[in-house]
């Protein structure tokens, strides 16, 4: 395992009648004041119901036509009716045209820096809607916000000042499962059902060959973690209760790892889960980078190989990020295929995997690459970011319409952060602060943490 360091517009509006007419006409006299009530006894009548004469019908109508005419005519200029004032023209705000920087397409968004109260380098990072979100680090550290990080407080176990938290996985507000690294019995979990209140030791090795690296949730009851190499394979625990007891699962269907492999417990996303049975594993420091795939909770396990930067302990996959297939099909297409009996979402789950080199001013090229297949297959990024990436995460359906594009996502690492608008295929660099991992709520929340404290909120 390698730790890596201290590791109103207004808008006129229409009323349609009956007739199908679709605009409303209403007369006035000049003056404000609507002429809208007219008494009536019956056609040919006066208001005494005697018949008029025809030379007496014809003088009324005459007459009547000469005072409407003499009423349409101002006695002078002033009582002209005033020119009707054109209806707005929209525009566009200032912000809005900022927005699109001249070229018409959204202005990417941003990183907006809180104060997370803290100094410690911060791995851990589990974003549950907009309002909350949890972070785990150096010390034993967990911070929790529920105001969209106006508020970031401690609510660090007891007695963990040794521990180096590394990942955690949160349900809510309230109930949070917390990963801490390390040979032996450094590596254990705990879990929180009161916001932090108290916690509770879930599980610790006692294997000395161990070294657990992340922690992933399929829902609130299922869940994995998995260690470096035991006797030549990843070992995998088991949670069926939300985290409160844990098991080894058998390795049989554990293919043998690369000599030199492990995991890379560097942003808590070397273990990720997508649905309610696919999990993928990446791996690094063999002399290729290897990313594993589950379809049945962890029991059986099939490995690729990827392009990233391999052949050193400190290079290979430090990151991954999967989708379901639900954001790219129809209801139409979700309905035929489970009508067939197939489950489309594992041979079209959509990846990213980012890495690289960890180490200060070494190259990595090639430090991407994507999957549509469900991680049977990848392909490297035509255009990768610049630099080694440790996070990685898609964007949410509040986040892709304003990036313009359902196929966004963000990775980021030491040295900045870069957007993807293509599903990972090209990349573009959207900022250089320091972070090491992040993660977004589906609601459109997203946060990322790094060293020194660093928390930041995306924004546009």
């Amino acid at each position: 395992m390698r730790r890596l360091g201290n590791k109103r517009r207004t808008v006129p509006t229409t009323r349609k009648h009956d007739t199908g007419t679709d605009t409303v006409h209403s007369h006035s006299d000049g003056h404000g004041h609507g002429h809208g009530h007219v008494i009536s006894t019956g056609p040919g009548t006066d208001p005494a119901g005697r018949r008029p004469s025809a030379a007496r019908r014809t003088a009324r109508l005459l007459a009547v036509a000469l005072t409407a005419l003499a009423s349409a005519v101002p006695a002078h200029a002033s009582e002209a009716p005033a020119p009707r004032t054109p209806a707005p023209v929209p525009t566009v705000s200032e912000s809005e045209a900022a927005d699109t920087l001249g070229t018409g397409q959204p202005r990417p968004p941003g990183w907006r820096s809180q104060d997370s109260g803290v100094t410690v380098r911060l791995r851990g990072l589990a974003a549950v809607d907009r309002r909350t979100a949890w972070a785990a680090g150096s010390r034993g550290t967990v911070l929790r916000t529920t105001d969209g990080g106006a508020h970031w407080r401690t609510v660090s176990p007891p007695g963990t000042a040794d521990l180096e938290f590394r990942d955690i996985e949160a349900f809510d507000a309230r109930r949070a499962v917390v990963l801490a690294i390390g040979e032996g019995e450094a590596s254990r979990m705990l879990r929180t059902d009161d916001g932090g209140a108290t916690w509770t030791e879930v599980f610790r090795n006692t294997d000395p060959r161990a070294f657990y690296d992340c922690v992933a949730f399929f829902d609130d009851r299922r869940g994995l973690a998995m260690s470096d190499p035991v006797d030549g394979k990843y070992r995998i625990v088991s949670t069926r209760d939300g985290g409160r007891s844990w098991r080894v699962l058998p390795d049989a269907g554990m293919p043998p790892a690369l000599p030199g492999e492990a995991g890379f417990a560097a942003s808590g996303q070397c273990l990720v889960t997508s649905g309610s049975r696919d999990v993928w594993l990446a791996t690094g420091g063999g002399a290729r980078a290897r990313v594993l795939r589950s379809t049945d909770r962890g029991h059986t396990w099939r490995a690729t190989e990827l392009s990233l930067p391999a052949g050193d302990p400190a290079r290979g996959v430090f990151a991954l990020a999967f989708r379901d297939s639900d954001s790219d099909s129809s209801d139409r297409e979700r309905d035929r295929d489970r009508d067939r009996g197939r489950d489309r979402d594992r041979d079209r789950a959509q990846g990213i995997a980012v890495g690289g080199d960890y180490r200060t001013g070494q190259p990595s090229p090639d430090a991407a690459a994507t999957t549509r297949d469900g991680g049977r297959s990848w392909r490297s990024a035509d255009r990768p970011p610049p630099a080694y990436r440790s996070g990685a995460v898609w964007l949410p359906a509040p986040w892709a319409h304003r990036v313009g594009s359902r196929h966004a996502a963000l990775a980021v690492g030491p040295t900045g952060t870069d957007l993807t608008t293509d599903g990972g295929r090209t990349w573009r660099p959207m900022g250089t602060g320091s972070y090491d991992t992040v993660d977004c709520a589906p609601d459109g929340g997203c946060w990322a943490s790094g060293e020194k404290g660093r928390v930041a909120r995306l924004t546009r």
